[in-house]
C-alpha cells in the first residue's frame, strides 16, 4: 500500500473513531437527559395524584380517574397505583391495565423513599408520600412516545451525520495526504529519471526548510559525491589506458623487430610469438577501456545522423567476412517494413556499426558452424535487430551478467575474448536510448535484440 493511501487510511479511521464516539456520547447524553426529564414528570405526577386524593376534599377515586384522563399532561399508557401501609391498593388510576409489582418492590420505595426503573418499554418510579395521615406508596408508569421519538430521529441523525463525516473525511483524507506527499512524489519522479550518465542532475530542494527539502538536499549531496567518484574513475580509466597505449605499441614494435633475428631458433621463435600474441591482446584490452571511458565522456558531444539499420547490418556483415571468411552472416526481414522510414534511426554510424560487428562476430565465434542469423523487424515505434546462433549457449546463471564489463560465461572461458565486448555493445545502446537483450539455451543457441527507436 502507498504511503498516500495509507495515511489517508489512517487519518479516516482515527476521524471515524472520533466521530463514532462522540455520537455514542451525544446519544447516551441525550438518552440519560430523556429518561432523568421523563422520571421528573412521573414524580411529579405521581406527587400530585397523592395529594389530590389525601388533602382535596370531596375527590373520590373516579372522580380523581376523571381528572388523570383529562389532563393535559397525560402521558402514553399512563398508569398510577396507591398502595397503603398495610399493602392495599387504594387507587389505581386504569382498571383494564395493572402495573406489575410485588410486595418486595413496596418495600424498597419505603426503605429508599424513591425508585427508579424500567419495566418493558415503559418507566417506572416508586415513590414514598409522608404527607397525610399515613404514609402511602405511589407506582407510576408510563411509555414516553414523544421522547424516544426524538431519540430515534437522533439516532438517525446521528448515523447519517457519521457516515457523511466518514465519506468527507476519505475525500479529504486523499486530497491532503497526496498534496502533502506530492513533494515526495516529486523527488521520486526525478529520481527515476537519474542514471549513471546524467549524475549531474540535481533534485528540486523546494524550500530548503522543511523535512522534504533536507532529503533532497541529502540526495544532491549523494549524487555529487557519485558523480565525482565515476568521474574519478572514469578519469582514470582513461588516461591509465591513453598512457598504456604508447609503451604497448613500442613494445609490440620491439617484438616484431626481435621476430626478425630469432628466425633460426625455434625456441626463441615461439616465445616472441607469444610476447606479441600477449601484447596483441593487451592492447585490445587497452583499446576497449578507452573507448568505453571516452563513450562516457563524449556522449554529449556525440554526433547523431538518420541511418539506415540495414545498412549498418550489412557494412558490419561485409567488414566481418574480409577478416573472417569462413564464416556465413544471412541477413532477412521477419516482416517487409510498410515505410521506408521504419528502419531509420538516429544514431552514430561507427558506434552502432561496432555493435552489430561485435554481435555477429561472437554469434559465429561461438558457433560450431560458425554461422550467424540476422532478422530485422519493425513496428510503429522500434526498429529491432535480432542475431541469432546455434552455438554453445549461455547458463540461465550466467545470463543476467553477461553485459558487465570483464564478464566471461562458463561455457565460452576457453575461447578467445576479454568480457568487454558485450558491455561496450551495452553501453553504445544505451546512449542511443535503445535497448539490448539476451535469451539463450545451453547447447541451443542464443539470440540477442538490440531495439532503437526510429524516426
Amino acid at each position: 500500500m502507498k504511503i498516500k493511501d495509507r495515511i489517508a487510511l489512517q487519518f479516516t479511521v482515527l476521524v471515524a473513531a472520533l466521530l463514532f464516539l462522540f455520537s455514542v456520547a451525544v446519544y447516551t447524553i441525550s438518552s440519560t437527559f430523556r429518561q432523568e426529564e421523563f422520571f421528573d414528570r412521573l414524580r411529579s405526577k405521581a406527587r400530585t395524584t397523592c395529594r389530590l386524593l389525601v388533602k382535596v376534599n370531596g375527590i373520590d377515586k373516579d372522580l380523581l380517574k376523571v381528572i388523570d384522563e383529562n389532563t393535559l399532561t397525560e402521558m402514553l399508557d399512563e398508569k398510577v397505583l396507591i398502595f397503603n401501609s398495610k399493602n392495599d391498593l387504594i387507587y389505581s388510576s386504569v382498571d383494564d391495565k395493572l402495573l406489575t409489582y410485588h410486595v418486595r418492590l413496596l418495600d424498597e420505595v419505603r426503605q429508599k423513599k424513591s425508585i427508579e426503573f424500567v419495566q418493558e418499554d415503559s418507566e417506572v418510579i416508586g415513590l414514598l408520600y409522608t404527607e397525610g395521615t399515613e404514609p402511602l406508596v405511589v407506582l407510576a408508569s408510563a411509555y414516553d412516545k414523544f421522547g424516544r421519538s426524538k431519540q430515534s430521529n437522533l439516532i438517525r441523525t446521528l448515523a447519517w451525520g457519521l457516515l457523511v463525516g466518514i465519506g468527507v473525511t476519505v475525500v479529504l483524507g486523499i486530497y491532503f495526504a497526496g498534496n502533502s506527499l506530492k513533494p515526495i512524489s516529486s523527488i521520486n519522479d526525478q529520481v527515476s529519471l537519474i542514471t549513471a550518465q546524467n549524475l549531474s542532475q540535481k533534485l528540486d530542494e523546494g524550500n530548503r526548510k522543511d523535512e522534504i527539502a533536507q532529503l533532497a538536499i541529502n540526495f544532491n549531496t549523494v549524487l555529487y559525491r557519485l558523480n565525482q567518484a565515476f568521474e574519478q574513475q572514469k578519469s582514470f580509466v582513461s588516461h591509465a589506458s591513453h598512457e598504456l597505449r604508447t609503451p604497448l605499441a613500442a613494445l609490440k614494435s620491439e617484438i616484431q623487430l626481435g621476430q626478425r633475428f630469432v628466425q633460426d631458433d625455434p625456441d626463441l621463435e615461439e616465445v616472441f610469438s607469444n610476447l606479441f600474441s600477449d601484447t596483441e591482446r593487451l592492447i585490445s584490452i587497452t583499446n576497449n577501456l578507452l573507448f568505453l571511458a571516452r563513450s562516457y565522456e563524449n556522449i554529449d558531444r556525440m554526433k547523431m545522423f538518420p541511418v539506415r539499420i540495414e545498412d549498418l547490418v550489412f557494412l558490419a556483415k561485409e567488414e566481418l567476412l574480409t577478416s573472417f571468411p569462413n564464416y556465413t552472416v544471412t541477413i532477412d526481414y521477419t516482416t517487409i517494413p510498410d515505410n521506408e522510414r521504419e528502419t531509420v534511426i538516429e544514431g552514430n554510424e561507427e558506434l552502432l556499426k561496432r555493435v552489430f560487428l561485435n554481435l555477429i562476430d561472437n554469434a559465429c565465434k561461438y558457433s560450431n558452424d560458425h554461422k550467424a542469423q540476422i532478422l530485422i523487424s519493425t513496428d510503429e515505434k522500434h526498429c529491432v535487430v535480432s542475431v541469432k546462433d546455434q552455438g554453445v549457449g549461455i547458463s540461465q546463471e550466467d545470463l543476467p551478467h553477461i553485459f558487465n564489463p570483464f564478464f566471461r560465461s562458463s561455457q565460452t572461458s576457453e575461447l578467445p575474448g576479454f568480457g568487454i565486448g558485450l558491455s561496450i555493445c551495452h553501453r553504445i545502446v544505451e546512449l542511443h536510448h535503445g535497448s539490448l537483450s539476451a535469451t539463450s539455451e545451453l547447447g541451443v543457441g542464443s539470440e540477442f535484440r538490440v531495439q532503437l527507436d526510429h524516426i
